[in-house]
């Protein structure tokens, strides 16, 4: 490392710097400003607090370690203070006296990252702590934090251990019981590590055979497949999808959010010990065994969550059926025209599509329009080929995030039954939780040992096929199909002002949360009535284009406003406003979202406001769009691309006025405050 990590300039002993965690972090990061660490303190301190929302940094021993990455960040920087007056930073213990702020840049280099998960290794090792405490001054501050960053090398050690070797599976009742875990945080920087470490520490002194895969922002290691098959349990402590889980299939499991790992080692150590013992035990779902369900009352999240986290799988997965499949219809219209989807074949008025028209003529034998119906007919039937697997994907893997591999055929099979019964895309969201539920209830059956390994390849999803296809067909698939037919009726009938306040909705969802579940809500809503190509209609395109104009306008608007008022802005906000143009134009709405991390309360109302134009008037012009993604490059499925851009451009004018707006007042009060601060001086 070329510059380090702490100066006696970001250590700060003894010292008052607020009564809540805003004001702490605001004071270290001016701190790192002070010593050329950051060109922007406001900008990490931002970052830093909205880590914070997320989820409180206390620890357990009165200590708190905020962290974030920031493009202001110039070098991985460390700032330290130790309060005269603690501050409550979320620890279950009480307040925190020592707070670190971990400071990284965007993109921060493996080595950079590894230098402050050491930090946070060491944090959880009392002596560690206590002399920090003890430290009479900066230096000692500085020589401590170096020493647990880059620890000299240990000498080397002469007595040996008792050496015992390692025992077969079959291993006696004295053996400790071999556990091992997996730590992530969202960051990858600080809590991953530390959960590591405390659990390691939780399992010397229980006595535990351990190892840990630390899935952080540092390069990862994976277990060895041996290790895996000799561990008796496995523990989990993530706030973010374990990589690869099905590895661990059939390994009794705890699972927990992170913190619990740093706050409770010694009961999630405890717990694992007692799951590897008991033949009743949840399981790892996957590969090997029948699972059952690889969660624990204490993970942290409930129905609800789980719900909306399998939900937003399967719209992430069909996201992408439909955007190929839409944009290979939008080039089959733009080569062979609109009357490709419905053709007069001949004199007696038989109808036909591309699909006919690709599979009975050829490059040598071509229909009667040429060689650009034949190709237009060939991008269309491949389209609408690609549009029909969307149903099924989205079921498919809704079961999916539930019971892992074994609910995929079972959640297909409910997509499928939904098309054939015409209960579309409402019956796919009901159909694949239906199939993700039945699958984890067979799961948790008890077999005989010799009956698990057929649970996930063969007894799961021949009975959750069944179950789930019975269930529709013979009980909710009307049910479904009526409400699926009155609500296609319904858009269809709504007109006017019925209308523009739907286009006003959409708007809004589509620029609350800018590409999170609010947003993807709106999205699936959209681009499910375009999945179905029996059953879209005007509206379900009109809806589509409402969604599409609305999604573009935050990040075109805030590149916008940089160009009105740079001054407004910082330098890595102007950046990030040149590469919005691109995002924005491609109908990327998340280009948006490093302007309202920083910003939330003046740009998101602001964006909402443009949206919910844009969103009003595509449905007052009656634009329809047959594509579900693209933004002005597919300007050619739209049915008056002109007017799209005038409900695009009206939009993002409106959003890029009002978040200067609101940037000028907030800034013309900041100086109002600093002069009646220095009237008062003088």
């Amino acid at each position: 490392m070329t510059e380090p990590i702490i100066t006696a300039q970001t250590v700060s002993l003894d010292v008052d710097a607020g009564a809540d965690p805003a004001a702490v972090i605001t004071a270290l990061a001016e701190r790192l400003a002070a010593a050329g660490r950051t060109t922007d303190p406001d900008d990490l301190a931002s970052a830093a607090l909205e880590r914070e929302a997320k989820s409180a940094t206390g620890l357990p021993g009165g200590i708190a370690i905020p962290h974030a990455r920031a493009a202001s960040v110039t070098t991985a920087s460390l700032a330290m203070a130790r309060l005269s007056r603690k501050v409550d930073f979320g620890a279950p213990d009480g307040p925190a006296d020592l707070v670190f702020l971990i400071a990284a840049p965007e993109g921060g280099a493996a080595a950079h990252m590894k230098v402050l998960s050491s930090l946070a290794r060491a944090l959880v090792r009392p002596d560690f702590v206590a002399a920090l405490r003890d430290a009479e001054n900066d230096e000692r501050v500085i020589e401590l934090v170096t020493e647990a960053i880059d620890p000299a090398p240990a000498a080397p050690n002469t007595t040996k251990e008792n050496p015992v070797e390692k025992e077969p599976a079959s291993a006696t009742a004295e053996s400790p019981p071999r556990i091992i875990a997996v730590t992530a945080c969202p960051t990858g920087i600080a809590h991953t590590y530390m959960a590591a470490d405390a659990l390691k520490y939780a399992a010397e002194r229980a006595g535990v055979d351990f190892a840990v895969e630390t899935q952080g922002s540092s390069a990862t290691t994976p277990f060895p497949p041996d290790v895996i098959a000799d561990a008796d349990a496995v523990i989990f402590a993530t706030d973010v999808g374990v990589k690869d889980k099905g590895r661990f299939g059939g390994k009794p499991v705890i699972a927990s959010g992170v913190k619990r790992a740093i706050n409770e080692p010694d009961a999630m150590i405890a717990e694992a010990v007692a799951a590897s013992r008991n033949p009743d035990a949840a399981r790892v779902t996957g590969d090997g065994a029948g699972a059952g369900d690889a969660s624990t009352s204490k993970s942290g999240v409930g129905i609800g969550g789980r719900v909306r986290q399998a939900l937003m799988t399967g719209v992430s997965y069909m996201i992408p059926f439909v955007a190929a499949g839409g944009l290979l219809i939008a080039l089959g219209f733009l080569l062979a025209g609109y009357e490709v989807a419905n053709k007069v074949l001949d004199d007696a008025g038989t109808l036909t599509d591309g699909a006919y028209i690709a599979l009975n003529n050829s490059l040598w034998d071509l229909p009667s329009g040429g060689l650009l119906e034949y190709l237009g007919a060939v991008s269309y039937a491949t389209g609408t080929g690609v549009m029909a697997l969307a149903v099924p994907v989205l079921a498919g893997y809704i079961a999916f995030a539930i019971a892992d591999r074994p609910g995929i055929a079972p959640g297909f099979v409910a997509g499928i039954v939904s098309l054939a019964v015409g209960a579309s895309f409402i019956g796919a969201l009901i159909g694949g939780l239906i199939a993700g539920a039945v699958c984890l209830w067979i799961a948790r059956l008890p077999l005989p040992q010799w009956a698990r390994g057929l649970m996930p390849v063969v007894i799961i999803p021949f009975f959750g096929s069944m179950i789930v296809g019975g269930l529709l067909y013979m009980v909710l698939g009307k049910p479904l199909a009526w409400l699926t037919e009155q609500m296609n009726s319904g858009l269809e009938s709504m007109s006017g002002g019925s209308a523009i306040v739907l286009g006003v909705v959409l708007g809004l969802m589509m620029c609350f949360d800018l590409g999170g579940p609010v947003n993807k809500t709106a999205y699936l809503f959209a681009t499910a009535g375009i999945a179905d190509a029996a059953t879209a209609g005007t509206a379900q395109y009109q809806i589509m284009a409402a969604v599409m104009c609305a999604g573009m306008v935050p990040p075109l608007a805030l590149a916008l406003a940089t160009v009105l008022r740079p001054a407004l802005f910082t330098e890595p906000e102007r950046e990030n406003g040149k590469a919005a143009w691109l995002l924005g134009a491609s109908f990327i709405s998340e280009g948006a979202i490093p302007f309202a991390a920083v910003d939330p309360f003046r740009v998101i109302p602001s964006m909402m406001a443009g949206g919910a134009l844009s969103g009003a008037l595509i449905m007052a012009f009656g634009v329809e769009l047959r594509a579900p993604h693209g933004g002005i490059f597919v300007f050619f499925a739209m049915n008056n691309w002109v007017l799209f851009l005038v409900a695009l451009v009206a939009g993002m004018i409106l959003s890029a006025v009002l978040v200067v707006t609101a940037k000028q007042i907030h800034r013309s009060r900041d100086a109002a405050a600093f002069d009646e601060i220095d009237a008062v001086a003088v």
